[in-house]
């Protein structure tokens, strides 16, 4: 079994259009959150959103790709941040050909689907729609990544299991490169607003028209968001070889799926403290090892009282400081995973606990609360949390590499 090596990372989203710009607005508690003005939806004036600054056009220019090939927008994030990856991993050319991508979104091009929707009702018409024919489907965009980045067409697949979708695509790299099936693989995700995303949560009450608060009394829902993130993966052979260091080590992992209900989470945090423990038991460490943990923290009631809970019964009186980031970034559906990772192994290196905003009244139902404040202080094991739809709980752990 071998040791996973985290070589680079990248990402966009509403508050950076990279990574050090992205996790600087982290620092300074700038938020992403604003009117949404490049969707097309009826509910631009009603709920806020966390939408990245840039049209498709733009995108395509930072992305480096051909307009009228079909892109979606969330293809096109995926291309900026696996870029940045691969350039932060500094990857030969040799080596990404023996790369593999493991990438995961929620909607895929479901955005660009929904413009489209009447002409593709008559097939036999022509037009630009043509080049958006499949990519509702969401693996579309993981073959068009692997095509246009010139990966490892051997090793791709898409992981979907709603918000923690792109933490479970590094799990599934991660066991990977444990079995020695590839020594080095892309993993994350890309999701995109969409009426669909927006509709959803409205009609599950979920969605807040003002700015999130999570682990409040008060909270009112989550804010939407956009955005992508990818790390690369290596074996420790691998890295040796290259003469490469490594930023962080995947020291655990786990994923289980309470199977609770469609859209909520065990209301008394099981499904999140089982996939923390065995996170742990997997990493060899014990809770009072734990410096800091990155939550879920989506600002819904459901959600926050089981994950605050299973903090609670995992740590007990010895909470480490943890904090959400989504009131900056909004809740990025499948990308959050990766995204919250990027963000653990920038605050590992960094020795600092990022705050969680908007917090004021603790939650009666918890002996514990968020950490506020821009914290200094050393950090050698970090825990992130991704939670989703129907029961699927994730949780990483990242360490300081030997």
């Amino acid at each position: 079994m071998r040791r996973v090596l985290i070589s680079g990372c990248g990402l966009i989203c509403a508050v950076g259009d990279h990574g050090g710009e992205s996790f600087a607005s982290l620092m300074r508690r700038k938020s992403g959150l604003g009117k949404i003005n490049i969707l097309k939806t009826i509910h631009r004036d009603t709920f806020p959103a966390c939408e990245i600054k840039h049209h498709d056009s733009a995108l395509h220019e930072i992305a480096d790709v051909p307009l009228g090939q079909g892109f979606t927008r969330t293809s096109l994030l995926a291309m900026i941040a696996a870029k940045e990856a691969i350039r932060f991993a500094r990857l030969a050319e040799e080596e990404i050909k023996h790369t593999g991508l493991i990438s995961a979104t929620t909607t895929g091009g479901i955005r660009e689907f929904e413009d489209r929707f009447q002409d593709v009702q008559n097939l036999e018409s022509d037009g630009a729609w043509r080049s958006f024919l499949d990519t509702a489907d969401p693996g579309e965009h993981t073959e068009r990544l692997t095509h246009a980045l010139k990966l490892n067409r051997n090793f791709l697949s898409t992981i979907s299991t709603a918000c923690s979708s792109s933490a479970g695509a590094i799990i599934f790299g991660a066991r990977l490169i444990r079995h020695g099936l590839l020594d080095r693989v892309i993993c994350g995700g890309s999701d995109t607003l969409s009426k669909m995303t927006l509709n959803g949560f409205h009609s599950l009450m979920i969605i807040s028209q003002e700015p999130c608060r999570p682990f409040d009394e008060n909270r009112k829902g989550l804010n939407p968001g956009e955005g992508a993130a990818y790390l690369v993966l290596e074996s420790d052979q691998a890295l040796q070889r290259s003469g490469r260091r490594a930023i962080a080590e995947l020291r655990g992992y786990a994923s289980f799926n309470d199977a609770f209900h469609q859209t909520a989470s065990s209301p008394d945090g099981s499904g999140a403290l089982r996939t923390m423990s065995e996170a742990l038991k997997r990493g060899n460490l014990q809770p009072e090892d734990i410096d800091y943990i990155n939550a879920h923290g989506t600002g819904t009631e459901n959600n926050d009282l089981a994950e605050g809970l299973a903090l609670q019964n995992l740590f007990g009186k010895k909470t480490p400081p943890f904090s959400s980031t989504k009131p900056c970034t909004g809740h990025t559906m499948a990308a959050a995973g990766s995204m919250e990772a990027a963000f653990c192994l920038m605050a590992l290196e960094k020795n600092v606990v990022l705050p969680n905003l908007n917090f004021s009244q603790p939650m009666k139902e918890l002996a514990i609360q968020p950490e506020i404040n821009l914290r200094q202080r050393p950090l050698r094991h970090i825990l992130s949390n991704s939670f989703g739809f129907g029961g699927h709980t994730a949780s990483l752990l990242f360490s300081r590499p030997l």
